[in-house]
C-alpha cells in the first residue's frame, strides 16, 4: 500500500511474528497514541492506521508501508 493509504473498514494484510496476519482498519491515526502497549508516535503528514485482527481481536498501529490490501 506503499502508494495507496489504506482506507477505514478495508481488509489488510501485514507480517507479525507468527506470519502474515489479516484484519480490518479501524481508523486513521494523527496523534501520539497508544495501543496494547505500543505507542505510536503519528502526526498528520506521516499518519498511521490502527488495525483489528481478524483472528485475535486485538488491535495495533501500522504505519502505511506495513499494511497491503488483502484479496
Amino acid at each position: 500500500m506503499a502508494s495507496t493509504k489504506p482506507k477505514v473498514g478495508e481488509t489488510v494484510e501485514w507480517s507479525t511474528s507468527q506470519g502474515k496476519t489479516t484484519g480490518t482498519v479501524v481508523r486513521k491515526v494523527t496523534h501520539t497514541a497508544k495501543v496494547e502497549g505500543h505507542t505510536a508516535k503519528a502526526t498528520q503528514a506521516e499518519p498511521q492506521y490502527e488495525v483489528k485482527s481478524s483472528k485475535t481481536g486485538k488491535t495495533a498501529i501500522h504505519k502505511p508501508g506495513a499494511l497491503k490490501r488483502s484479496g
